[in-house]
């Protein structure tokens, strides 16, 4: 068993699907972007940050298994959405172009904290005013980096992507499990 610092239910559900018990805890940090950082120095420095902060309230030695995602686009993180007019200008700006989706997985356990990092290149076809309308209408894009969720209605958006579905949903499972066999998690899918 190993915890998770997420509340994600995306995150829970992919843990599932490689069949790796956990408990949950929920986190809080400052996610506030440095100067500084560039977009991958950035997901990474969260991810850890989260891992640590999962260590604190960990009742066990057990590893704490903590991922950010950020939607980049020239250089920009677009994080969640704060309103509508956020949701939509930052889809305007993904239409009809590539970005990329950084997804790093971090893992506290025994006093050293290992990582990894996800690249995935997403292309969105054009889209429409009215169609970007509805989609904030649907509520999907809420809580979401990027103001969209590739798993769900936004799927229709995607032209093609190169990289890690899992890592644009929000964990990705290939370094997921990579870093779990290096703390000695076995997925018991294998």
């Amino acid at each position: 068993m190993i915890y998770l610092a997420s509340n994600s239910p995306r995150r829970q559900e992919l843990l599932q699907q490689i069949g790796i018990p956990f408990q949950q805890l929920s986190v809080s940090i400052d996610e506030s972007k440095r100067d500084t950082e560039c977009p991958e120095q950035y997901v990474v420095r969260m991810a850890r940050e989260k891992a640590a902060a999962g260590r604190a309230l960990a009742a066990s030695a057990n590893p704490v298994l903590s991922a950010d995602t950020s939607v980049v686009i020239d250089e920009n993180c677009l994080g969640k959405p704060v309103d509508e007019a956020h949701a939509l200008q930052m889809l305007r700006q993904l239409s009809g172009r590539e970005h990329q989706v950084l997804s790093a997985v971090a893992i506290e356990h025994n006093g050293e904290t290992v990582y990894r990092l996800s690249v995935t290149d997403v292309v969105f076809r054009p889209l429409l005013d009215q169609e970007l309308k509805r989609y904030w209408r649907s509520g999907e894009p809420v809580d979401k980096a990027g103001a969209y969720a590739i798993q769900g209605r936004a799927a229709a958006f995607v032209e093609r992507i190169s990289g890690s579905y899992s890592g644009v949903v929000g964990l990705p499972l290939y370094e997921t499990e990579q870093l779990l066999r290096q703390v000695g998690v076995i997925c018991e899918a294998f």
